[in-house]
């Protein structure tokens, strides 16, 4: 598949600042994109870039009003922010999974990982993840910003270093993976965040949201995959949802935690251990 061009056929290069000339010609080759020198940035009017500095790799989109770079940090602001003060197990997320304050803590796969939010938020709150991402610059952008985590922790002694430990990515598509799963390996809760189309007006959405719609499109494939899910997953099944988001796939769950605007719908298969 030519990555050149995404869903909305938008262009896509590899830029790089000073000094990261060899590690952007890497990612490019990854990718399948072209290398563009930084100061020929300017001639592009349109599209998307992806744009490695001593701050990591980022995605940004061109043109006039366009929202800022966006890069995946585990560290710095809001990914660091709700670990500290997120509300821990009493997050609707910790309790979709079943995380408690009991010993037990699930093993989960979330299989659309994305810049990696929520799979971080459960890590921090002691699980186990899995994460999978079929795109392969959203993977990129994963990567890069565990790979900075884990150096920055293993430089601090804080417990970053632990949550990362209970990390993992692959890049893949989560049908495929999914089916090779034996029954040794089977995740306790498979996780699924589906791109669901945009309705708000695009000031209002959260610039990683929209760049993200731009790259992506829509998921086409959530409603196999749920089908699919409820038969590997060994406890539950949680998707996230838009609160006033139709059922994924017309299927009702066995119940539902309601946030402002975000939904969890729980997918229960058998109790979870205490």
């Amino acid at each position: 598949m030519n990555y050149f061009m995404n869903k909305s056929c938008t262009p896509l290069c590899v830029t790089f600042l000073d000094g990261f000339e060899s590690s952007a010609c890497v990612i490019a080759a990854d990718l399948g994109l072209p290398v563009l020198e930084y100061k020929k940035i300017d001639e592009m009017k349109d599209g998307m870039i992806l744009v490695l500095s001593q701050g990591g790799l980022a995605i940004q989109r061109l043109g006039k009003n366009s929202p800022g770079p966006v890069r995946c940090d585990f560290v710095n602001g809001t990914a660091n922010h709700r670990r500290l003060y997120g509300g821990g197990k009493n997050q609707d997320i910790a309790k979709a999974v079943g995380i408690s304050n009991g010993a037990y803590k699930p093993f989960v796969a979330d299989l659309t990982a994305g810049l990696g939010s929520d799979g971080f938020v459960l890590a921090s709150l002691g699980a186990k993840i899995l994460m999978i991402e079929r795109n392969p610059v959203v993977s990129a952008l994963l990567h890069d910003g565990l790979t900075r985590a884990r150096s920055e922790a293993s430089n601090t002694g804080t417990d970053l270093e632990e949550i990362l430990k209970r990390i993992s990515l692959v890049h893949g598509d989560a049908d495929f993976y999914l089916r090779g799963f034996e029954e040794a390996s089977r995740p306790d809760v498979i996780y699924l965040d589906p791109m669901f189309p945009c309705r708000e007006k695009s000031s209002k959405v959260k610039k990683e949201m929209q760049l993200l719609h731009q790259l992506l499109g829509s998921d086409d494939d959530g409603f196999s995959l749920l089908a699919l899910a409820k038969e590997k997953a060994r406890y539950r099944v949680v998707v996230k949802r838009s609160v006033y988001a139709p059922f994924l796939a017309d299927q009702q769950p066995g119940y539902s935690l309601k946030g402002k605007s975000t939904r969890f719908d729980i997918y229960p298969l058998k109790k979870l251990p205490s």
